[in-house]
């Protein structure tokens, strides 16, 4: 019997006013390019189809505003002129009915090693499943 692919989870951000999450819904896809940092590159390398991501707007609210899913694996970053740049491509799944805090994410205890919590700068970031499923519950 073949083994299932393992699921990952991660929490990618970015600046409404560059990228919404309406402006992702509308386009019903994007490659997620410009990543310029060696630990959230690695990160977007080890992710795979139908993986699942947390879309957090980082100015403003600060908050995980919805769900969207890895539908292509890493490919060089057609933003780049380095070959050791890469992107992958996601697509939406569905807005939180209440997005999600900082402040919220910050004062439970079960999201207390959160990357976003830990390393706030970090663009592209994995989460456990744990971590991934309180936040969804936070955000119903």
């Amino acid at each position: 019997m073949p083994t299932m692919a393992r699921k990952n989870y991660w929490l990618v951000k970015e600046e409404p006013e560059k990228y919404s999450w309406d402006a992702f819904v509308r386009d019903g896809k994007v490659t997620w390019d410009g990543v310029r940092n060696y630990q959230a590159r690695n990160n977007l390398k080890e992710m795979s189809a139908g993986d699942r991501v947390l879309f957090y707007h980082s100015v403003g609210p600060r908050e995980v505003v919805g769900v969207a899913e890895v539908s292509r694996e890493f490919f060089r970053d057609p933003t780049a002129d380095d070959d050791r740049w890469v992107s992958v491509e996601i697509r939406p799944v569905k807005a939180l009915k209440n997005p999600v805090g900082l402040g919220a994410i910050k004062k439970d205890p079960l999201l207390a090693e959160v990357a976003l919590v830990r390393q706030s700068r970090l663009s592209v970031m994995p989460l456990t499943r744990e971590e991934f499923n309180r936040i969804l519950k936070l955000g119903s």
